[in-house]
């Protein structure tokens, strides 16, 4: 009776060990999924005051969470949910260098979306590129272990860039295998390295085979704040924009109406393709959005022949507004004035 009993006993705890580690035990997995749709007036302050207009400018997120056992399962049945493996997720970059580059994509959407602002408002402020941050660095590049992630590049050749877009024309007119100098800033030195550039994969042209996001710092009278935290990335670039420009001229651009959106912002007022979206607009569309900003992006002939069914962002939302059955008005935007144009004419 008593070999029963604890048989019984036993079976009942591999059970609920089995349950404990099917719910709580991470595996090496991640899953993106519908994240957060937040206000923005309770993450930027402008000259210590926020907005208090009806309306509302919300940024979107996609969320992030690692995989259990259970949540892993859901997330393969889950149409807006998509389980990836931690080498997919971090794209080759351990946990502290994903954060840092996460850091500081935000810090250079932030100062993008300041100046576009400040320059609509028509106040003054000095916008200055500093060179580019090192956000990781291939394995075969011939610049590993001579330059570092969180460097940041201030010329090539003894040749200064006004972006990163100038950076990469410079780099890419050479050929492969071309040597150059590189001048870096590191641990507040400069130095300089050289090397041969590389093939770089997908695009086959010469590199020296680094991601990077431009390093910016800008000058105001204007003292704007933004409350972040445990958020990341490049995205909420044109809706920090709308917002900033908001507070600095005290006006009512949303009429009333809830209004979120995403998309990068670049030192033209571009509008800027981002991933995600379709989770960005279940987001919103529960948070109750009236009106969803999408980046009306158009996809290259090698993209397209990457992915033949690959959508543009804009295609994207406005698919998943119709597959949820969405109310949200999708506008499509190529830059910061189709945005405002739209906004203007409600």
């Amino acid at each position: 009776m008593k070999n029963k009993f604890s048989k019984k006993w036993f079976s009942l705890l591999l059970l609920t060990l089995v349950i404990f580690a099917s719910v709580f035990l991470p595996l090496p997995y991640y899953i993106e999924k519908p994240g957060s749709t937040i206000d923005l007036s309770d993450v930027i302050t402008v000259n210590q005051k926020t907005t208090d207009e009806a309306g509302s400018f919300s940024l979107t997120s996609v969320g992030v969470q690692q995989a259990s056992l259970v949540t892993a399962l859901k997330a393969k049945i889950s149409s807006y949910e998509d389980l990836m493996t931690k080498e997919e997720f971090l794209a080759g970059a351990d946990s502290k260098e994903y954060e840092q580059m996460q850091n500081y994509y935000m810090k250079s959407s932030q100062n993008a979306a300041i100046s576009q602002a400040l320059k609509l408002a028509d106040r003054p402020y000095k916008f200055s590129y500093e060179g580019v941050y090192v956000m990781s660095i291939l394995a075969v590049s011939n610049f590993k272990n001579k330059i570092n992630i969180g460097d940041t590049v201030t010329a090539v050749d003894g040749h200064s860039f006004k972006n990163n877009q100038a950076f990469m024309n410079y780099v890419q007119a050479k050929n492969i295998d071309d040597e150059v100098n590189i001048t870096v800033l590191q641990d507040s030195k400069e130095k300089t390295v050289n090397g041969e550039l590389i093939k770089l994969p997908k695009t086959n042209k010469a590199g020296i085979g680094i991601t990077l996001v431009d390093h910016t710092e800008v000058e105001s009278k204007d003292k704007i704040e933004f409350k972040t935290d445990n958020i990341g990335g490049p995205s909420a670039g044109l809706m920090f924009t709308l917002e900033i420009y908001d507070q600095l001229t005290k006006g009512n651009l949303t009429q009333g109406k809830k209004i979120a959106g995403t998309g990068t912002i670049d030192d033209k007022g571009a509008i800027g393709r981002i991933g995600g979206i379709d989770k960005k607009v279940v987001s919103a569309d529960k948070k109750g959005v009236e009106i969803f900003f999408a980046p009306d992006d158009k996809l290259s002939a090698a993209e397209k022949k990457i992915d033949p069914k690959a959508l543009s962002n804009y295609q994207e939302a406005k698919q998943t507004a119709r597959q949820i059955d969405s109310k949200m008005k999708i506008v499509p935007v190529k830059t910061l004035t189709d945005a405002l144009d739209y906004l203007e004419n409600m």
